[in-house]
């Protein structure tokens, strides 16, 4: 049917259809959406009835885009954004403006919460609106105005930033440091190895950069997170190869040290990313240019 026969409701039922498909599940988006699983389920199997198609597949515990909705997707999202950006610039144009930011969770718990409180200060006429999620599906989701994202940074569409490349270095407590005798590389080999599961292979990559061979330790202990790598290193679980630039606080604390002084870089970096149409409003380059002139040089800080 011609889209520009669908009722008004429709433009709702959209909305809600994109929510889904982004967060995979029909109870986020009713959390999202303050509305009960079945109102969101209604609404888009009434969407489906408009345009006489399936946009999901339904499993009892599974929830997919089927061919047809994978493509309307990816048509709504600019025209939401498009939206968005608009009704954003006429925001901007009353007393106060409200920004919405996703920040990876460590990121945020370790460099961003630190610095808040001089945005807040600088910007009195601006809200934040903070989400932290550890794996979001996209670099950049549709309803956000500016991201924190790891990785390679170039992603179409969007406007990137570099702040500082992601780089891990073996650390643990000052304690374990002095109670295990590790002195060298090889005596790891003896001791519990902290591991990232999204990471699996970082220790094996860390000493092939360092020109030695892959160790096989006594005991690997693997978590989740990088927030949970981080806090058992610091609680003398084991050794673990940490995001330097993100702890550094911990080091400068005294709560963690370098084993070794040997860095493994990522190939990937941190970026502050928005939508091209959103880096030109005025609230969102300032929040851009603060995250710039606040982590750039503090990576630096790190490099002397």
């Amino acid at each position: 049917m011609d889209p520009r026969a669908l009722p008004a409701t429709s433009l709702k039922f959209l909305k809600t259809f994109q929510i889904a498909a982004h967060r995979g599940s029909f109870a986020a988006a009713a959390a999202e959406l303050c509305l009960t699983p079945s109102a969101v389920s209604h609404q888009v199997r009434g969407l489906e009835k408009q345009l006489g198609a399936a946009l999901f597949k339904r499993g009892p515990r599974s929830l997919s885009l089927t061919e047809q909705g994978a493509r309307l997707l990816g048509q709504i999202d600019p025209a939401f954004a498009t939206l968005e950006a608009a009704t954003a610039g006429l925001r901007e144009q009353r007393a106060r403006v409200v920004l919405r930011l996703q920040v990876p969770p460590f990121f945020a718990q370790e460099l961003l919460l630190p610095r808040l409180a001089a945005f807040s200060a600088a910007h009195p006429d601006t809200d934040l609106q903070i989400a932290t999620r550890s794996a979001p599906p996209e670099p950049h989701e549709a309803e956000t105005d500016v991201s924190v994202t790891l990785g390679p940074g170039q992603w179409p569409g969007l406007y990137a930033r570099a702040l500082f490349a992601q780089t891990f270095v073996p650390a643990c407590s000052p304690s374990l440091l002095r109670e295990s005798g590790v002195r060298d590389y090889a005596d790891l080999a003896a001791e519990s190895l902290i591991v990232h599961a999204r990471r699996a292979d970082l220790w094996d990559r860390w000493a092939l950069a360092a020109g030695l061979t892959p160790l096989q330790p006594r005991q690997q202990i693997r978590f989740d997170t990088m927030s949970a790598v981080v806090d058992a290193a610091e609680r003398g679980v084991g050794f673990a190869l940490v995001a330097a630039p993100l702890t550094e606080a911990r080091f400068a604390a005294g709560r963690l040290t370098r084993v070794f002084a040997h860095e493994i870089g990522a190939g990937e970096s941190y970026y502050a990313v928005a939508r091209t149409a959103d880096a030109r409003r005025s609230a969102v380059r300032e929040l851009l240019d603060w995250l710039e002139a606040e982590f750039r040089p503090a990576a630096a800080a790190l490099r002397r």
